[in-house]
């Protein structure tokens, strides 16, 4: 089992930042791509950014050149740098791991909030 805790979400104006952290605990050996996802009202998740081991990143087309993963392998951690925060980009975010045999955990989630 693997366990996910998120920390950064907040309220913030539109055009600021934010950066959202995750740690993961428990068989962290197992972890293979890590990553978020977000919800917003009324709408289905939707994946926003992957990372792999090796630092491979993907993006959600609507955050590319706003929003960075990064992750410290050593840490068991990864984070989402997010730039430029837009009204549209309110959710609750998920931090995500996919792991060995074919599992996938999320975190509790972190509340972002971006007023116009």
């Amino acid at each position: 089992q693997v366990q996910l805790v998120e920390s950064g979400g907040g309220l913030v104006q539109a055009g600021g930042s934010l950066r959202l952290s995750c740690v993961a605990s428990g068989s962290t050996l197992s972890i293979n791509d890590m990553g978020w996802s977000r919800q917003a009202p009324g709408k289905q998740r939707e994946l926003v950014a992957t990372i792999t081991t090796g630092g491979r990143r993907n993006y959600l087309d609507s955050v590319k050149g706003r929003f960075t993963a990064s992750r410290d392998n050593a840490k068991n951690a990864v984070y989402l740098q997010m730039n430029s925060l837009k009204p549209e980009d309110t959710a609750v975010y998920y931090c995500n791991a996919w792991a060995y045999p074919a599992r996938q955990y999320w975190g509790q989630g972190t509340q972002v909030t971006v007023s116009s």
